[in-house]
């Protein structure tokens, strides 16, 4: 019984201790890491990104995967700006409506993933990453490769305008954050989707509609990559087919990281926002101390692979799916 308590603790504790540490030793090896301007810049690096780990951070908890981020990223960017732009292309017009429209795209998207996944009864992660390239596709299809700029000031006031140095962008993520974690705490929708990853079968028989709650997984999973995709064109002012590029790699990786495990049913957004600061702080670590990329690719591999071994009980897993 102790050893199991050590090693919750141990799981639930790590991704803190190890962001802790991170942000020491860099701060030791530089300074000027732990300087306002250079978190700002962590800050805003990890913005786009916590809002797509945020969405897969859902489907995880249900034990499925989602792959569909990149697509979903892509198109909602490229329909924004062609919106944003034909409503009068500031803010302060009709073209604010592009906004909820970006979202509403971004449910679309994975509403049709959730029910592609669970009527044609194909695994999450085949599902997920067909749309992906659907999405991806049909973003190539409707800018032919070009880029489409967003260059009203009031948008991009997201990254420009900067209260007690960090950008406007930064609290809204913190809003969509604290949104995230109301639905995941005190919804029965959340509550489902633990129930759905601690065991379908068990929720299922309790009267639990396991199908309705994947495909609404799947669809909030969707408003919040539209949210990542905003503040991507936010950030640099573009939008094209490249806008949710690496998405992949850096959200499930965050979620990961941060504790939350790939069987379901264990961690959540705030073990996201964790990981999603080790990702980041590592990357501008790194950088800041002028170590080569490759090196940030191989510690991230690793501590991918340290956080699921620490997160699974390889005793009661009799294969690896």
């Amino acid at each position: 019984m102790n050893g199991i308590l050590k090693r919750e603790a141990l799981v639930k504790w790590a991704p803190l201790i190890v962001l802790l540490v991170l942000i020491l030793l860099f701060t030791v090896l530089e300074p000027r890491f732990f300087s306002v301007r250079n978190l700002a810049r962590i800050a805003i690096s990890s913005t786009p990104a916590l809002m797509v780990a945020l969405g897969v951070t859902f489907i995880i908890i249900m034990g499925s995967i989602d792959l569909s981020m990149e697509g979903t990223v892509s198109v909602t960017a490229v329909v924004f700006a062609f919106a944003f732009l034909a409503l009068g292309g500031t803010v302060l017009s009709w073209a604010w409506l592009a906004l909820p429209l970006a979202i509403l795209v971004g449910a679309v998207v994975g509403f049709i993933n959730g029910l592609v996944h669970v009527k044609l009864r194909i695994p999450s992660f085949m599902a997920s990453l067909a749309m992906g390239f659907v999405g991806t596709g049909f973003a190539l299809l409707l800018t032919g490769g070009d880029r489409i700029r967003v260059e009203d000031e009031v948008f991009r006031g997201l990254l420009t305008e900067r209260w007690l140095g960090f950008p406007v962008m930064v609290y809204v993520a913190a809003l969509f954050l604290l949104i995230g974690w109301f639905i995941q705490a005190k919804t029965t929708l959340g509550r489902n989707f633990y129930a759905v990853g601690g065991g379908e079968e068990l929720a299922h028989a309790s009267g639990l509609n396991v199908n309705r709650v994947r495909i609404l997984g799947f669809t909030l999973a969707g408003m919040f990559y539209a949210v990542g995709a905003l503040m991507a064109v936010g950030r640099i002012g573009i939008a094209e087919t490249a806008t949710g590029n690496n998405f992949m790699f850096m959200s499930i990786t965050s979620v990961v990281v941060g504790g939350t495990a790939l069987w379901g049913g264990i961690g959540g957004v705030w073990n996201t926002l964790v990981g999603v600061l080790i990702v980041n702080v590592i990357g501008n670590g790194m950088v800041v101390i002028g170590l080569p990329g490759y090196v940030q690719d191989a510690v991230l591999g690793l501590l991918v692979i340290v956080a699921v071994v620490l997160s699974t009980d390889r005793k009661s897993i009799s294969f690896v799916k």
